[in-house]
Formats: structure tokens, C-alpha cells, sequence
């Protein structure tokens, strides 16, 4: 009686065999006829064409391990630097140096470093994703982007990126200068527009055609000049005008970044509930987490910067509400992005949570800039 059964499900099994050998065949059947192709060709084609695969594979080996291994990834970073023990505000004469002003000590930038410390983990200490060859070709044709492969990485570099050119224009334009009537200072005003080019450059480009200087090129040279601008505050050769004002609107263009951040995640988040299969979500989720990631330590620094106007506003509560949102919204890394909707059981919906973070972060930077308008 039970032989019917047992055939059918025998049956079953053998055809979904069948069709998993065939699909199998199809992907392999290119590599076989390669490979006897290879095999009929004469040595000097042979080691050309063995030369060249080699060097494929280890480009790809170096691929796999620039967007997997996250070097120095760490969500407290902004702990190491100790900010709460500096009690000087940025651009404050410490030491009168004897009556000469090449004596003078003044206090560093914290915004400046931690700029320049990002971008060195961007492109130092990890590799630029977004520029490398096999990046750009995509897989077999196909954006990374809109694949569910290697593409993580890139996108929270991106992130980290977009926070620094925000931090960068407005170090330029407002806080590395006198109420923007004095000059604006070469090495902020190099470091801004260096941060400001393409991020997918190569060495060799066909727009136009020829070689290039590669996007990593341009932001080390960022990080220099960041760096150099410190320097020679910290000898009280150049200015931050740490003023209430100039925090204020610091701290409303960044509330403005992340709101357009949180609108990109709830357009997503509403029109393509695909659960683990929206191969989109990712690159959405990790490029919010990385402006958070680059923002959360920026506003350490700029903490630093003004001690003397938060502690005359009387900021220090807020301030530490905004490090709890976000040291909450960090510390959410799942292992596979899901976009499933607001009101389902089966999918998580990744995005969603992300969004109600940077909205969190966004409502306390508002909040911290109508105290500061009082």
C-alpha cells in the first residue's frame, strides 16, 4: 500500500537530482571547454594565458580579503582619545610662550583629528573599495551594489566618507576662520576639496581616456593637509573660532546629512519589502551605520572643541543622550541585511531600526541647537 508512495517520492527525488546536475553542468560547462581549449594550444599561449590567470586570481584573493576583513573596525573608537582629559577648548592659548609667538601653544582641533584619523582608516588602514578594478567591473557586468556580495564594505566607507566632507566644508567655510570674513586656510580649504572627488577613480579611466591619479591618492593627500592644519594651531598659527554660533550650524547640517540619510532608508524600507532577498538593503543599511560610525566620533571631537560653550549651555546631559543613541545604534551589525516589512513575522526589518536610530540622533542634534540658539 505504501508503494506508490515511496515511488513518487523516490521520483521526486531523482528529477530534483537531475535538475540540480544539470544546472550544475551549466555553470561548468564554460570552465571545461576552457580548459580543453587550454589544454590544445602550444606553450607560449599556454603560459600567456596561465600568467594571466594568476594574476586574476590574485586579484580577486586580494578583493575577497579588502572587503571582508574590516581592519580596525571598532564602534567605541572614540574612547581612545581620551577627549574628556584636554579641559581646552580648540584654538585656546595654553601658553603664552615667553612673550614670543613662535612659543605660543594653542589647543588642537579634536574634529580635525578624528577627520583625518577616518580617512586614514578609509584608505590606510583598509583598502578603498569603491575604486578598485574589480569593484568597478562588477560581477560579470553587474553592479556590486545589486548583488548581495562584497559590497557591504564599500558602502559603509562611503558612509564614513560623506560625514568627512561634511566635517571638512564646514571647517573650511566657518570654523577654521573668523566669522568668514578672514581668508579661508589653504591646507582646510585642500583638504576639502580633496575629499570632495570622485570616489570610484582607478589608475586608467575612459571618461575622459587615459591614466589617472587614483580616488585614495587624493584623500591621503586630504589627511595631510588636515593634519597640517592642526599642527599649526596648535602653535597658534592659524584660528577655530569655537564660537556658540558656529556649532549651531555644525550641528544643523549635520542633523540635515543624516535626515536625508533616514529618508533614503524609509523610501526603501516602504517600497521594496523583500526580505533577505533585497539586494539593495544592505548597501542603504551600512551606509547610514558608517555616517554614524564617522558621526559618533566627529561629535566626541566636537565636544573637545567647545568645551566652554557646552559647558555655558549647560549641553553636557544632551550630549551624553546623543552618545547613548549613538552607541545603541552601533552596536546593531547583523550578519545578513533583511528589508521585510514593518507589520511582518517571518522577515526582520533591518532598515527600519536603522532609521528610528538616526532619526533618535537627528532629534537630539536639533534639540542641542535650539538650547544653543538661547
Amino acid at each position: 500500500m505504501l508503494d506508490p508512495i515511496v515511488n513518487f517520492v523516490t521520483r521526486i527525488f531523482h528529477w530534483i537530482g537531475r535538475g540540480i546536475g544539470f544546472a550544475i553542468g551549466v555553470i561548468l560547462w564554460p570552465f571545461m571547454w576552457a580548459g580543453r581549449w587550454y589544454l590544445q594550444r602550444g606553450w607560449i599561449l599556454k603560459a600567456g594565458v596561465g600568467v594571466a590567470l594568476l594574476v586574476l586570481i590574485g586579484l580577486y584573493a586580494n578583493f575577497f580579503y579588502a572587503t571582508q576583513w574590516w581592519n580596525n573596525f571598532n564602534p567605541n573608537y572614540p574612547d581612545t582619545y581620551s577627549f574628556e582629559k584636554r579641559n581646552v577648548s580648540a584654538g585656546e592659548q595654553v601658553t603664552a610662550g615667553a612673550g614670543t609667538d613662535t612659543a605660543k601653544t594653542c589647543g588642537n582641533s579634536a574634529i580635525a583629528q578624528v577627520a583625518a584619523d577616518l580617512t586614514d582608516f578609509n584608505v590606510n588602514q583598509n583598502a578603498w573599495v569603491s575604486s578598485m578594478i574589480l569593484y568597478k567591473l562588477g560581477f560579470f557586468g553587474i553592479d556590486w551594489d545589486s548583488t548581495p556580495f562584497f559590497d557591504n564594505k564599500a558602502s559603509f566607507q562611503r558612509g564614513i566618507n560623506q560625514a568627512v566632507r561634511r566635517t571638512t566644508t564646514e571647517l573650511a567655510d566657518n570654523l577654521g576662520r573668523v566669522r568668514t570674513t578672514s581668508q579661508i586656510d589653504s591646507d582646510l580649504q585642500d583638504a576639502r576639496g580633496n575629499l570632495q572627488f570622485d570616489e570610484y577613480t582607478w589608475y586608467f579611466g575612459l571618461s575622459p581616456f587615459g591614466p589617472k591619479t587614483p580616488t585614495p591618492s587624493y584623500y591621503r593627500d586630504a589627511i595631510r593637509k588636515l593634519r597640517a592644519f592642526n599642527a599649526r594651531l596648535e602653535t597658534c598659527q592659524t584660528v577655530f573660532d569655537a564660537r556658540a554660533d558656529n556649532l549651531k550650524q555644525y550641528l544643523d547640517r549635520i542633523a540635515s546629512d543624516i535626515g536625508s540619510t533616514s529618508a533614503i532608508l524609509k523610501d526603501r524600507a516602504e517600497h521594496y519589502n523583500n526580505g533577505w532577498f533585497d539586494f539593495r538593503a544592505d548597501d542603504r543599511y551600512w551606509f547610514a551605520y558608517g555616517q554614524l560610525y564617522a558621526y559618533y566620533g566627529l561629535m566626541k571631537g566636537a565636544q573637545a572643541d567647545f568645551e566652554d560653550v557646552i559647558k555655558e549651555k549647560h549641553l553636557q546631559n544632551l550630549w551624553d543622550t546623543m552618545d547613548q543613541q549613538f552607541t545603541s545604534a552601533l552596536r546593531i551589525q547583523p550578519f545578513i541585511i533583511a528589508n521585510g516589512r514593518e507589520d511582518g513575522w517571518i522577515f526582520p526589518t533591518h532598515l527600519t531600526t536603522m532609521g528610528f536610530y538616526v532619526l533618535r540622533v537627528r532629534s537630539n542634534l536639533v534639540e542641542i541647537s535650539n538650547v544653543l540658539t538661547q
